[in-house]
């Protein structure tokens, strides 16, 4: 009875360690199952974060704004302009020569034979009407006698010297004889524009035309119209010379100045222009920067129609936005450090 007993609980160990042991076996299965799905959750939502870490950091790089004092600006010439319609005009490029007008050239002479005692004036002096130039002593009467400027403007040349024997302009038969260019005196406020236009360029050049001459950094543009062209061709160059009249009130386009004419030829109107100068170009995009309440912002766009001056904006733009219209090479640069120091630059 007692070796019965004693098998009895021997064999109810048995079924209990076998249960434990069946019970640890799924116990470590499931275990390791929720270990893999974990790791992969835990993986699947690195990877989410990840990505969307990516995107907000792109988006960060899209919307990268800077910040300048107008101080700054002020500093390194960067000007702002409002996006908006205009004329794209086409236009050819033409050299050039500032003249003087003959009908603003005036020459004085004596009038009577006689000697030069006084010189009044001299090459670059500025005169006007009724100025005394030189006295000359009449060789008959002995009674000098006032040579003086018939218009305002300034002395371009001298012909006359104190002591100086002059023939006069009248001779006894009424012919003009000896010294005929006593002085030369042209009025510069306003002077001539001679453009060379060249046989391909003619039949695009038209009294009418607008013109924008320049001559270097220098000096400021300045508009004007071609007034006339001439009905032949020089047989040396052989080209033609269409001819511009522009204000000189400052006498800053001096007779004998190189200049170049741009000649507009033709209009085109265009929804949403900009100046040319804005556009920089960055990874291989073409960018303009935008003037917002927070900051400056680099903005993609595409172009269309252009010329030296104005482009047109097919997309990117929109009409009345402010953007920066010259110097934005400035911004361009501390965009540039800024993405490089952030560990941006792709």
């Amino acid at each position: 009875m007692e070796i019965n007993n004693n098998k009895s609980t021997l064999f109810n160990r048995a079924i209990i360690i076998l249960l434990l042991f069946v019970f640890s076996l799924s116990t470590v299965h499931v275990g390791i199952v929720w270990a893999e799905d974990e790791h992969a959750g835990h993986n699947h939502a690195e990877h989410e974060n990840n990505e969307k870490d990516h995107e907000d950091h792109d988006g960060h790089e899209d919307e990268h704004l800077l910040t300048i004092g107008k101080d700054v600006l002020t500093e390194f010439g960067i000007e702002l302009a409002v996006a908006g319609p205009g004329v794209i005009e086409d236009h050819i490029e033409l050299p050039g020569e500032v003249v003087v007008s003959p009908q603003r050239l005036a020459h004085m002479v004596p009038r009577f034979p006689g000697v030069v005692k006084e010189i009044h004036k001299q090459i670059g002096d500025n005169v006007v009407y009724g100025d005394v130039l030189a006295i000359i002593e009449n060789n008959e009467s002995l009674v000098p006698y006032e040579v003086k400027s018939l218009i305002d403007g300034v002395v371009m040349d001298v012909h006359l010297t104190k002591g100086e024997v002059t023939s006069g302009s009248l001779g006894e038969s009424g012919v003009t004889v000896g010294n005929t260019q006593g002085f030369i005196i042209a009025d510069l406020s306003f002077v001539w524009v001679n453009l060379s236009v060249y046989q391909k360029d003619l039949p695009y050049i038209r009294v009418g035309n607008d013109v924008m001459i320049s001559a270097g950094s220098a000096i400021p543009e300045i508009s004007g119209k071609i007034s006339y062209i001439t009905p032949f061709l020089d047989e040396k160059t052989r080209t033609a010379v269409a001819r511009a009249v522009i204000p000189n009130h400052d006498g800053a386009w001096m007779p004998g100045l190189f200049v170049t004419g741009m000649v507009m030829t033709n209009d085109t109107a265009v929804p949403l222009m900009i100046l040319k100068s804005a556009i920089e170009t960055i990874e291989g995009k073409t960018v303009v920067f935008l003037d917002t309440e927070n900051g400056f912002k680099k903005q993609v766009i595409e172009v269309g129609m252009e010329n030296d001056l104005h482009a047109e904006v097919v997309s990117g733009l929109r009409s009345g936005q402010k953007y920066v219209s010259k110097n934005g090479f400035t911004l361009k640069a501390e965009l540039m450090k800024s993405e490089f120091e952030d560990g941006h630059v792709h």
